[in-house]
């Protein structure tokens, strides 16, 4: 489990350093930084869906794979979320978090934080080598990537992104520990679906930032599960 520890030292660094620069940071411009970040985060999102979602067949034209499979991911996760209010609860209980300690956003910067370092084939695929043979290069590379984004994040958004380090232990954590395990059914097809599902939240969460718009993220968290139940349950209707 090196290259999870790696990487979640790395968060933990990057907040830190992005926090300290929070505070020398004027308000006009801590508020362009956000549409900035917002700007990069959508590009990012929507890089992953697109490359995860589109292929070109054997005639050379462009298609499409899993579209449907998204929309039906976002719809059946949104009324999940919506039903269990998932955002009205994680806002209650960080704003109880945020009167204790002094902080602000530490919902928005913990969810964002969480999507964008959980989401997507590096953390899976590099945990599952980890915790198979031991090699730790792919999370490594993932732990620098971590790191600049943690610090872009935690300048604009506070403290609340040094709380994705926990998801982040947690989930590439089991995944090494349990690597002999699941690696048999963690197919190249399923990480696509999950990630292409996860991209379209971190493309909610640019566009959040940079129209101000009141998408309840949160509330979204359920459509990453869909993929999953759909991956493995496909083979019993055929």
């Amino acid at each position: 489990m090196i290259g999870t520890f790696v990487n979640v030292g790395a968060i933990l660094v990057g907040s830190l350093i992005g926090l300290l620069f929070k505070r020398g940071i004027p308000e006009r411009i801590n508020t362009a930084v956000v549409k900035a970040q917002g700007i990069a985060v959508f590009v990012i999102g929507l890089n992953g869906v697109l490359t995860t979602m589109l292929y070109i067949d054997a005639d050379g034209k462009l298609r499409d794979n899993n579209a449907l499979l998204l929309l039906i991911s976002l719809a059946v996760g949104c009324v999940i979320g919506e039903l269990a209010r998932i955002e009205d609860r994680l806002t209650g209980l960080s704003g109880f978090a945020e009167r204790k300690l002094k902080a602000d956003n530490l919902s928005k910067g913990f969810v964002t934080a969480t999507l964008i370092f959980v989401v997507g084939a590096m953390g899976v695929v590099g945990a599952i080598n980890d915790g198979l043979t031991g090699d730790s290069a792919i999370l490594f590379t993932k732990a620098t990537l971590d790191f600049i984004t943690a610090i872009v994040l935690s300048a604009s958004l506070g403290a609340g992104v040094i709380l994705g380090a926990i998801p982040v232990l947690i989930v590439q954590g089991v995944i090494s520990l349990l690597a002999g395990f699941i690696a048999p059914y963690v197919s190249d097809e399923l990480i696509r679906m999950f990630s292409m599902v996860g991209y379209a939240l971190v493309m909610a969460i640019g566009f959040n930032f940079i129209c101000d718009a009141k998408i309840r993220i949160a509330n979204l968290l359920p459509t990453l599960i869909v993929p999953i139940l759909y991956y493995c349950l496909s083979p019993l209707f055929g």
